[in-house]
């Protein structure tokens, strides 16, 4: 869509381009929201892919994930084998509801800072237990825990000018076991809802991960794995304004699916165990 009320694009923003924000402005990186609807609201798109983020960064401590990694990149990563959790990457790439070309475009940064329910790199953040990395106009930078960030449909806590710069995803995560659910009403649907599960080596305990299903994400931590009844106790303190509701499922369709998912999540977990 073109945006006709655009009146500059900054190509070559400074090395931290949040100190000549005003109103008016938004952050490009990929686009693939900013084109897709009128932004009556924007005078000026100042560009990020001119920055020299690197884009994925393995380091003794984890992964560093720039914000304007695409999706593209992130899905051809090759982690390292210790890192059993890496197959959560390539799953939450090809959660996305998109084409390839999308995929060429797309960031990370962008998909998290949409803040939507079913947006997968929330899923896989989240799940990985990542912290973000926040740039404010003021040149001062502070560090948010993925679950803290997304506070709602399309809401978050990013102050105006203040721009995500990199997720870090802790190696102690990135070695866990996992598993994961998934439903969509179609095959390339959007996600109804998103659950997974992680747990740490040779341990019994569950982390448990919900997204799409509910208007934020939500970690629900089990010392070890519940039984059935257990369970179902924790998922039914969730709010019931937490769940949420859009033509791919109402809320007790997101609710039932959640509770369904969970118990497989966690005799596949078990099972593991056993093996």
């Amino acid at each position: 869509m073109d945006l006709n009320t655009i009146t500059q694009v900054v190509r070559r923003p400074s090395d931290r381009p949040g100190a000549d924000w005003h109103e008016g402005d938004a952050w490009l990186a990929g686009g693939t929201w900013l084109y897709s609807t009128e932004q009556p609201d924007l005078r000026r798109l100042i560009d990020l892919t001119a920055l020299p983020w690197e884009p994925l960064v393995p380091t003794g401590d984890g992964l560093e994930i720039g914000a304007t990694c695409t999706i593209h990149d992130l899905h051809a990563f090759r982690w390292p084998l210790r890192w059993t959790a890496g197959i959560l990457i390539r799953e939450s790439c090809e959660a996305f509801l998109s084409s390839f070309k999308v995929w060429n475009a797309a960031t990370v940064g962008g998909n998290i800072c949409m803040s939507l329910p079913a947006g997968p790199m929330i899923t896989l953040t989240v799940a990985l237990e990542a912290r973000y990395e926040l740039w404010a106009p003021d040149g001062s930078v502070r560090f948010v825990d993925a679950l803290d960030f997304v506070t709602g449909d399309h809401r978050n806590v990013l102050a105006p000018g203040e721009i995500l710069r990199r997720v870090t995803v802790p190696e102690h995560a990135l070695r866990k076991r996992t598993a994961h659910r998934r439903f969509t009403l179609t095959r390339l649907g959007r996600s109804t809802v998103f659950l997974v599960g992680t747990q740490r080596p040779g341990g019994n305990d569950l982390l448990l991960t919900i997204t799409a299903g509910t208007t934020r994400p939500l970690r629900i931590a089990f010392d070890s794995l519940p039984d059935a009844r257990t369970l179902r106790q924790r998922l039914d303190a969730v709010p019931a304004d937490v769940w949420f509701a859009d033509p791919n499922g109402t809320p007790d369709h997101r609710r039932h699916l959640t509770r369904h998912f969970a118990e497989e999540i966690c005799r596949e977990l078990t099972a593991g165990d056993l093996a």
